[in-house]
C-alpha cells in the first residue's frame, strides 16, 4: 500500500477501473485535525462501505480499483487542488481546526497525498484504456446540518457532460428491481464531479458515478449485494458501449 493510494485487482486493458476517492478514514499520526476521534467513523471522514465493495468487485477478472488511503478530512480527493474545500475546515456542522493551516502546509499536504493519487489515476486511465470507469462513493441518508433533508435513494448516478454510460447505468439498475435509483442524486454531477471531470470528461473516457446509501452497505451482506449489482450493471454497460 502506498501512502496516498492502494491498488486492488490485476491490471488489464479494456476492463473496468474503479476509482474510490473517499475509501479510507485513516488520519496519519503526524496530522492533528483537532476533532474527536469519534468523527473518524463518521461520514464526514470517508465513504463507509466503498473500500469493501471495491475489493469484492476486483475479485473478478477485468476489474481494477484505485482507492485513496487517507481520510477526506486530511485531503478531499474529489475536489480540484485550488478549491478551499480540498482541505476542509468544516464538514456537516463539524469545525476542523487542524485544517486551518498555512499556504505552505496546505501545499505540502497536497504534494503528499492528493497529487500522487491523481497522478496514478491519470496513468491508469491512459495506460489501461478501460472500457468503463466507475467512480464509487457512498452517501449518508441524514445530515446533522440539515436534519429535515430526506435522502431515500438506494443508489444515485452522477455525471457531467458525458451522459451515455450513466443513462445505461440508470436503466440497468432500475431493471434489478426493488432499487430506488436517483438521477443526479443526492447531488448533481454537474456541480461535484472533480475527479471524473479531470480524468474522464477531459479525455473522452466513458464513466459513471455511483453513490450508494451508507446504511445499506455497512455490513458484509449489503456490501456483497451491491458489489454484485454493480458488477452486473458494469458488464451490461460495457456490452452496450461496445
Amino acid at each position: 500500500m502506498k501512502e496516498a493510494f492502494e491498488i486492488s485487482g490485476v491490471p488489464s486493458e479494456g476492463g473496468v477501473l474503479i476509482v474510490a476517492d473517499h475509501a479510507s478514514n485513516h488520519v496519519p499520526d503526524d496530522i492533528d485535525l483537532g476533532i474527536s476521534p469519534r468523527y473518524f467513523e463518521d461520514h464526514i471522514a470517508f465513504d463507509p462501505g466503498t473500500a469493501a465493495i471495491a475489493h469484492m468487485m476486483t475479485e473478478n477478472s477485468g476489474y481494477l480499483a484505485i482507492l485513496s488511503t487517507v481520510s477526506r478530512l486530511v485531503v478531499d480527493c474529489n475536489r480540484f487542488p485550488d478549491e478551499r474545500s480540498v482541505i476542509p475546515e468544516r464538514s456537516d456542522g463539524v469545525e476542523i481546526p487542524g485544517n486551518q493551516i498555512t499556504a505552505a502546509e496546505r501545499q505540502a499536504r497536497l504534494d503528499r497525498y492528493f497529487t500522487p493519487y491523481h497522478d496514478r489515476v491519470h496513468a491508469l486511465v491512459l495506460d489501461l484504456k478501460p472500457a468503463l470507469v466507475l467512480s464509487l462513493h457512498s452517501f449518508s441518508p441524514t445530515l446533522r446540518s440539515n436534519p429535515q433533508l430526506q435522502r431515500p435513494w438506494d443508489v444515485g448516478i452522477l455525471y457531467n457532460q458525458y451522459e451515455t454510460a450513466s443513462r445505461f447505468a440508470i436503466q440497468f439498475l432500475e431493471a434489478e428491481g426493488m432499487l430506488n435509483v436517483g438521477d443526479q442524486l443526492p447531488y448533481s454531477g454537474k456541480e461535484l464531479n472533480a475527479t471524473m471531470d479531470r480524468h474522464c470528461e477531459a479525455l473522452g473516457q466513458p464513466y459513471f458515478g455511483a453513490e450508494l446509501r451508507q446504511d445499506l452497505i455497512m455490513e458484509p451482506v449489503g456490501q456483497r449485494r451491491f458489489a454484485d449489482i454493480l458488477l452486473r450493471s458494469c458488464d451490461k454497460i460495457r456490452t452496450a458501449l461496445a
